[in-house]
């Protein structure tokens, strides 16, 4: 079993440049994924975000909601328009009880491709296996589930936002 990398990827009926403006956009991927961030998606920034829980669904809302206002780091690394997002972060942040300044960081990648009439998005976050030892396989856990729950809440955010 791998443990240094999570993958998923999920079929969206959408076009690509619509679920390009979805991820790519700091505004609407806060929507869909629950957070807020103080800038733009821009390679090389360097942002915080916060947790807000997400605006369409109210089950996962709610299990967002008790991590409300929490804040993470977020560095954007790559921006490849209609293709590529990447950025770094602490994975599971919110369920960490120390600073994790010092801590490295996953790289998420969201990549995009053409499917029959919708789009791929593929998502993968890698470097688990240099957190702590202490920290890794509660973050990896929690991350597995969550990018599936993420997968679901674009699909949502799209079909509430077809004119993207």
């Amino acid at each position: 079993m791998n443990t240094d990398r999570i993958e998923k990827s999920i079929v969206l009926p959408a076009a690509r440049q619509q679920v390009w403006r979805a991820i790519s956009l700091a505004e609407n991927f806060g929507s869909w994924f629950g957070a807020d961030f103080d800038g733009p998606f821009a390679a090389g920034a360097r942002l915080r975000g916060s947790i807000e829980p997400t605006s369409v669904d109210p089950e996962v809302a709610a299990l967002q909601k008790p991590h409300a206002g929490k804040s993470f780091e977020f560095h954007v690394v790559e921006v490849e328009p209609a293709s590529k997002l990447s950025f770094r972060w602490h994975p599971y942040a919110a369920g960490a009880a120390a600073e994790l300044g010092s801590e490295p960081m996953t790289l998420v990648e969201f990549e995009l491709s053409d499917q029959g009439q919708g789009t791929l998005l593929r998502i993968t976050e890698s470097g688990f296996d240099q957190l702590p030892v202490e920290r890794r396989r509660e973050a990896y856990a929690a991350n597995e589930g969550g990018w599936t729950h993420q997968c679901q809440l674009v699909l949502k955010y799209l079909a509430l936002h077809p004119g993207l």
